[in-house]
């Protein structure tokens, strides 16, 4: 039977929220069979428990936010992200502010304190979302379409498609695909980190977004080249980052996909709608488990290996 993941104990992370600027501390709990991942505000009162769903994400301008409808938590997306790599179905997390701190703008950290505590199998079987039929969102119109699409698969695989017309971009790999089944997310995913321009950092600022950004928790450039003095850490991290985001972003349906994921300059908003619309199609998925692991996908059987 391919079983349920969730941690062997707890462990804690200190940073700032990329947007917020805000001290925070997350604090990663193992979580009962058929918990989900659960995000709880500590900070509050009375603590609020807000449960990662599609239905739940409630902001999607520059990151993930998801609410209870009391409470909300932002930029999910790349502790979803790591989460959804390495296979984590069930998991508390303790947060002491409305934002997931950056860390360095990636998911490595998140896979390092993941795999740090350990991950632990569990005795209820995993459910998937099989995809069926052919589901696609679009926005926008000639040059600048954008969609995101996802077509049946026995497995889960992801091809992203970026167009930025910035020199630095221009010059890295404009598209990847990605495999669960064939590569290793934390070795090909993990470590691409979020970017942003100059330009656009002062208008972010004055509505009080990118508070906490800086060289080292992001990739900056301004009209021509990477300030960052270390480089890249892929030849395409952009489009990596991508691919990253999208995973947590999916990953926000509540269970893992078995499904091919594809999109062209897609981002938080869209790929939302494209999870809500998978859900409204009742006859465009199934859930499905695996009593004999032999019969599941490639790499769903066994747990993510390291670096």
């Amino acid at each position: 039977m391919v079983r349920q993941r969730t941690l062997k104990s707890l462990t804690r992370a200190v940073g700032v929220g990329l947007h917020s600027g805000q001290r925070v501390e997350i604090t990663l709990r193992p979580a009962a069979p058929d918990t989900g991942i659960v995000f709880r505000r500590t900070d509050l009162a009375a603590p609020v428990e807000i449960v990662m769903s599609a239905g739940a994400v409630s902001d999607t301008r520059m990151a993930t936010t998801a609410s209870s409808g009391v409470a909300k938590v932002a930029t999910v997306e790349h502790l979803m992200s790591a989460c959804a790599g390495l296979g984590i179905d069930n998991l508390i997390v303790d947060i002491t502010a409305e934002e997931v701190p950056i860390l360095d703008g990636s998911a490595a950290s998140f896979v390092f304190l993941l795999q740090s505590a350990g991950i632990e199998w569990q005795n209820a079987a995993r459910q998937f979302i099989r995809v069926k039929q052919v589901v696609q969102v679009t926005s926008g119109q000639d040059g600048d379409a954008k969609w995101a699409r996802l077509e049946p698969y026995h497995g889960y695989k992801l091809s992203f498609e970026i167009v930025f017309d910035h020199p630095a971009v221009d010059s890295t790999g404009q598209r990847v695909e990605f495999d669960m089944g064939v590569h290793t997310y934390s070795r090909y995913i993990a470590r691409a980190r979020t970017f942003g321009f100059t330009r656009d950092v002062e208008t972010m600022r004055v509505n009080g977004l990118a508070l906490g950004g800086g060289l080292d928790n992001a990739i900056v450039m301004d009209d021509y080249k990477i300030l960052n003095s270390d480089g890249l850490r892929y030849d395409d991290e952009f489009v990596k980052h991508k691919i990253l985001d999208a995973m947590g972003d999916m990953y926000m349906l509540g269970k893992p996909l078995l499904a091919a994921y594809s999109a062209f300059r897609s981002g938080h908003e869209l790929n939302n709608r494209l999870a809500r619309e998978l859900l409204s199609r009742k006859d465009a998925w199934e859930l499905v488990s695996f009593d004999d692991a032999q019969t599941a996908p490639r790499g769903f059987a066994e747990l993510a290996p390291a670096w």
